[in-house]
């Protein structure tokens, strides 16, 4: 743990977002203006506990940084990586790294039953919405989005 604390401040004073998916690291550039506007319009929709680029440490030991998270109370870590697993995550694509959250996140967080997954692509405005035990549904941001846990999101 202290270890990987940190690897993570490093990447971090440095520019990066580092995470870890069943023991395989990937990492990704500090988000840009058009992500972090997507971000935090879709987070002014959710009126609930929700937040931006926290780390979460998942029970199979695996580390993300969701762009935004979703839990139905808030979690009890305040100055470490949160163990609630979230019900729901919002993913917002950034150039040049489509690749490490459609074909590393998304299908983990499925195979882990999370309630929902939902993927921006900021550029074309594309939303694909994942709800559990369901295939994608594609859709095309402004959409508004009735999540498992019974809130809403306009993404």
């Amino acid at each position: 743990m202290q270890d990987w604390a940190r690897l993570v401040a490093e990447a971090d004073r440095v520019g990066f977002r580092l995470e870890m998916v069943l023991e395989v690291p990937t990492w990704e550039a500090s988000p840009v203006f058009r992500h972090q506007a997507a971000v935090d319009r879709i987070r002014t929709s959710i009126r609930n506990v929700n937040y931006a680029d926290v780390q979460i440490r998942f029970p199979d030991g695996t580390r993300k940084r969701p762009d935004i998270s979703i839990f139905c109370r808030e979690p009890e870590e305040q100055d470490t990586e949160i163990t609630l697993i979230p019900e729901a995550v919002i993913e917002v694509l950034s150039k040049d790294y489509e690749a490490k959250h459609l074909l590393i996140g998304i299908p983990y967080y499925r195979q882990i039953g999370l309630g929902d997954v939902v993927v921006l692509d900021p550029i074309t405005g594309d939303v694909k919405h994942y709800p559990r035990g369901r295939g994608e549904i594609a859709r095309h941001s402004p959409t508004t989005i009735l999540l498992a846990c019974g809130w809403e999101c306009t993404v």
